[in-house]
């Protein structure tokens, strides 16, 4: 799956906003292709109100989200907010316990599942490049954040 299926199969969904980081929207530059998903129906919620449900990453933030190696040609991290059931559904303990599992991880591993390199905590779930049967839980990971945050919005 690449980082523009993606993208379609998630702006496909109702009510989603995307915004990939630009010099164009204000972003940041470190954020510079990076890619957001909100649920905003209306395209009402303010920006610095807006909360994503999912993003993909193309590149490495020096000093704080480096981990994943994402600086590698090709290389790209999904990330989705899976909450606290599909979080331990996954990873078979909660979210709060992941102080204590930090080191298992590789988090430059392509195509497995891994807790957020920075937001593990608050339920976050990661996949660099998936393929095949990652790729379709993604899609479900994805649909089901999706309609949390869709929830959340009535």
């Amino acid at each position: 799956m690449t980082d523009d299926e993606v993208i379609e199969l998630v702006t496909s969904l109702p009510g989603v906003d995307v915004v990939t980081a630009s010099a164009e929207n204000g972003a940041p530059e470190v954020a510079w292709g990076d890619t957001f998903f909100f649920y905003d129906p209306e395209r009402g919620i303010p920006a610095d109100r807006r909360f994503p449900f999912a993003t993909i990453v193309i590149q490495d933030y020096d000093g704080f989200d480096t981990a994943s190696q994402l600086n590698r040609p090709g290389v790209f991290r999904v990330n989705v907010a899976a909450g606290r059931a599909g979080f331990t559904e996954l990873f078979g303990y909660p979210p709060a316990e992941q102080a204590g599992h930090q080191d298992s991880y590789d988090y430059a591993v392509l195509d497995q599942f891994i807790p957020h390199p920075t937001y593990a905590k608050q339920g976050w779930v990661s996949i660099l490049n998936p393929t095949g049967a990652n790729a379709e839980r993604l899609r479900t990971l994805l649909t089901d954040a999706h309609a949390v945050a869709a929830k959340r919005h009535k």
